[in-house]
Order: C-alpha cells, then sequence, then structure tokens
C-alpha cells in the first residue's frame, strides 16, 4: 500500500501546529492566572545545553514549513531571526499554518524519489530523496521539538495534557 506524500506531511503538520498554537494560548493563560510574566517562559529549557522554549517553537514551525517547500520546490518560509515575544511566537505559528496548508498534492505527491539537497550554515551539505527528506528528517525533527517545547510547558507547570498536545486530526 502506497501513502501519499502530501497526507503524510500537510495534515500531520497542521494538526499539530495548531495543537502548538493552543499550547501557547494556555501558556499566555497560566501567566495571566499565576501572575508570571510570560517572557519567562520564552527561555526555559529542561537542560543548559538544549534549546530554550521559544526555539523549540521556532524550530517546529521551521521543519514543518520547509518540509512542504522543498517537496514543492518552492521558496523556504522566512522567520525573523529576532527573539520572539510569546504572542509573536503565537504570530509565527499562525503563519507557519497558513504556509503549510497553501500547498495542493499536486505539489508535495509524486515526491518521493526527488533529490533534495540541504545546505546547513555551517557549510554541511545533505542530500536526501523526497521520502527520507520527509520521513527521516524533517517528521522527527518537527516531532522532537514539538515534544521538548511541550515537555517545558509541563515542567513549568502549565496545565497541559496529551490531549492538548495531540489536537484533533485534520482531514485536507
Amino acid at each position: 500500500m502506497t501513502i501519499s506524500m502530501y497526507k503524510a506531511s500537510v495534515p500531520i503538520f497542521v494538526q499539530f501546529l495548531t495543537s502548538l498554537s493552543t499550547l501557547l494560548d494556555k501558556t499566555a493563560a497560566h501567566a495571566e492566572a499565576k501572575k508570571i510574566d510570560p517572557a519567562v517562559f520564552l527561555n526555559l529549557r529542561l537542560y543548559p545545553d538544549m534549546f530554550h522554549f521559544a526555539r523549540q517553537v521556532g524550530e517546529a514551525n521551521r521543519h514543518a514549513a520547509n518540509t512542504c517547500a522543498r517537496l514543492a520546490g518552492v521558496d523556504l518560509l522566512a522567520f525573523p531571526s529576532t527573539e520572539p515575544s510569546l504572542a509573536e511566537l503565537k504570530d509565527r505559528t499562525a503563519k507557519a499554518i497558513d504556509f503549510v496548508k497553501s500547498f495542493k498534492p499536486a505539489q508535495i505527491d509524486g515526491t518521493e524519489a526527488k533529490e533534495i539537497v540541504i545546505k546547513f550554515p555551517s557549510g554541511d551539505e545533505r542530500r536526501f530523496t523526497g521520502q527520507s527528506l520527509l520521513l527521516n528528517f524533517h517528521l522527527p525533527n518537527f516531532y522532537f521539538h514539538l515534544t521538548t517545547a511541550y515537555d517545558i510547558l509541563r515542567h513549568a507547570g502549565v496545565e497541559v495534557g496529551k490531549r492538548d498536545f495531540l489536537g484533533k486530526p485534520v482531514e485536507l
């Protein structure tokens, strides 16, 4: 049985970025209820050598948007390089959702064997097929950063649970 590259990417990213947006809302509400400056959450991390919360959210957004752009062969979505507020993270997540939703199945399906080369800031270069890019690089990274952002919030006492993380399945 074959699986559509589109179905394995776009609806998944939309579902989980939408749940990420809900996590950001719950974080803002928690900060307000507990009279905590929302900025406190931005720099929280699980361990000193890990990315902080704002970066985890940013990486989840980037992996979702970059997957779709690379598979479709379009320009990557540019995210500001400034340190965001909680509200700006919510806005960036909304932009990532809109960007991902803009792709049609015809742009992504059939890209399983497409060669995709990623040039990293270090100068290193990695070659992927579309399928290996999605299944072995972007999806694992997306889930890693999303899960870590969720775990940071749980550790900080924000009342979020598994249902908040999973969100609602999306049919596109």
